[in-house]
C-alpha cells in the first residue's frame, strides 16, 4: 500500500526559506518519478518540480535556481527546498507518486498517488 505524508510547510516571509518532507512508503524502488504540485486557491494544481529513479530532476520555470528537489532513499523520504520565496509561491503543496515509471510526465493526471497536502505562506 502506498502512502505519502508530506510536512514542514508553515509561514515565512518574502525571500525566506522552507523545506518541505515527504515520507513515502510502499513505493517501487528505484523505478519511479515522484514530485512536488501546488494550489493556491482560485487556481489549478500545477507541477513545480519532479525526480526520478535515476535522480534527474526538473523544475517549473517559475521556481528554477531558487528550489531543489531531492530524496533521501534510506529514509523514503522526497525534500523540497524552497529558497528565495516569493509571495506567488504561498500555496497547498502536494508531493505525487506516478506509480512506477522513470518517465516523469508533468499532466498531474499521470501521478496515481497523493499526499494530504501541506500548506505554505508567503508574506510580502
Amino acid at each position: 500500500q502506498v502512502q505519502l505524508v508530506e510536512s514542514g510547510g508553515g509561514s515565512v516571509q518574502s525571500g525566506g526559506s522552507l523545506r518541505l518532507s515527504c515520507t513515502i512508503s510502499g513505493y517501487r524502488y528505484g523505478v519511479y518519478c515522484m514530485a512536488w504540485f501546488r494550489q493556491a486557491p482560485g487556481k489549478e494544481r500545477e507541477g513545480v518540480a519532479y525526480i526520478n529513479g535515476y535522480g534527474v530532476a526538473t523544475y517549473a520555470d517559475p521556481v528554477k535556481g531558487r528550489f531543489t528537489i531531492s530524496q533521501d532513499i534510506a529514509k523514503n523520504t522526497l525534500y523540497l527546498q524552497m529558497n528565495r520565496l516569493k509571495p506567488e509561491d504561498a500555496a497547498m503543496y502536494y508531493c505525487a507518486y506516478n506509480g512506477g515509471s522513470n518517465y516523469c510526465s508533468r499532466p498531474e493526471s499521470d501521478f496515481g498517488y497523493w499526499g494530504q497536502g501541506t500548506q505554505v505562506t508567503v508574506s510580502s
